[in-house]
């Protein structure tokens, strides 16, 4: 069963912009957190940033500064907008939530959105 999917993805120069969205099929107010990760060609997947519930956010540092992680509870989606895109930032990326309930952790992935940054 999907609990997520993923769009936004695309086509964009170095320099451009993009808004990734995160469709979440599950009640937002019972996510410990909300993350985007990548995965470039031949790399590992790594993450890029992350909205835990209590409002921190944080960011890898290649990305301080351009990306921003938000969420909208109302229309249950989580976003990742990203300017001054780079080269080397192409890659697939997804979307991934946690929840927990009694105690355990339930993770859920998108299927991944494709971003490639190219002139």
């Amino acid at each position: 069963q999907v609990q997520l999917v993923e769009s936004g993805g695309g086509l964009v120069q170095p320099g451009g912009s993009l808004r990734l969205s995160c469709a979440v099929k599950i009640s937002m107010y019972s996510l410990n957190s909300m993350n985007w990760y990548r995965q470039a060609p031949g790399k590992e997947r790594e993450l890029v940033a992350s909205l835990i519930d209590g409002g921190s956010i944080n960011y890898a540092d290649s990305v301080k500064g351009r990306f921003t992680i938000s969420r909208d509870n109302e229309k249950n989606m989580v976003y990742l907008q990203m300017n001054s895109l780079k080269v080397e930032e192409m890659a697939v990326y997804y979307c991934k939530v946690d929840q927990l309930v009694s105690g355990t952790r339930y993770d859920y992935w998108g299927q991944g959105t494709q971003v490639t940054v190219s002139s």
